[in-house]
C-alpha cells in the first residue's frame, strides 16, 4: 500500500517539477506586436518555440515520474 502511494506522490511531484520548469524560464504575458498580419498586440510570447519540453531541461520530473510508474507497476 505504501508504495503506491509514494509512487503516486512521486508521479505528481514529477509533473509539477516539469510544470514549474516549462513556466519559469519566460515571461508569460508582455504584449507584443504581431509580426504577421494586421492582428494587433498579442499576450502569445514571441519566438516561442518547443525548446522547454527539451531532455536537458526536465530530466529530474522524468526520472521521478520513471521511478513513480516503477513503484506503482511492482508495488
Amino acid at each position: 500500500m505504501w508504495t503506491v502511494l509514494v509512487g503516486v506522490f512521486l508521479i505528481v511531484c514529477g509533473m509539477l517539477l516539469m510544470v514549474r520548469e516549462a513556466l519559469s524560464r519566460r515571461r508569460l504575458s508582455s504584449p507584443s506586436r504581431a509580426s504577421e498580419g494586421g492582428a494587433g498586440p498579442t499576450l502569445e510570447p514571441s519566438r516561442q518555440g518547443v525548446a522547454f519540453l527539451g531532455f536537458t531541461r526536465n530530466w529530474p520530473g522524468l526520472a521521478l515520474m520513471a521511478v513513480g510508474a516503477v513503484l506503482l507497476l511492482f508495488g
